[in-house]
């Protein structure tokens, strides 16, 4: 069986952070599968989905000043002549990150550690509407 179900995400832009487990959980409680794998998808090219420990020394400063050291904001960027904005750190940080992840479900359940969380992480400079595409397939 397969089961696709979608949720809108706001967001802040920026490195924005936001903690999008339970909602993922609550797809699959409606789903009514209870072994499989669900896969996570942003939909959208300056965003991406991760799991970390969603606390605020990583939230509010580690992952935005990791993603600073290796794709800064203020770097030039060929996007950004090609279309004239200013989101072209965006666009390599959410290719880095990635759009999907793959999480196993048993007993109708995420199979995730104690201190993890999936995240969705939004790299662009302002704020945002996301779409996230929950797909669920199993039994």
């Amino acid at each position: 069986m397969v089961k696709t179900e979608k949720i809108e995400v706001k967001t802040k832009g920026n490195c924005n952070i936001v903690d999008i487990t339970e909602r993922v959980s609550n797809t699959i409680a409606d789903s009514g599968i209870s072994n499989g794998t669900i896969t996570v998808f942003n939909v959208g090219s300056t965003a991406g989905i991760t799991t970390t420990e969603y606390e605020p020394g990583l939230i509010n400063h580690d992952i935005g000043a990791a993603f600073e050291k290796v794709a800064p904001r203020a770097s030039r960027y060929e996007h950004e002549e090609t279309w004239h904005d200013d989101n072209g750190h965006s666009h390599v940080r959410a290719a880095l990150l990635g759009p999907s992840l793959s999480v196993p479900v048993v007993d109708g359940r995420l199979v995730l550690g104690t201190w993890q969380q999936i995240v969705l992480v939004d790299f662009d400079t302002r704020p945002r509407t996301r779409t996230v595409v929950c797909q669920i397939v199993g039994e």
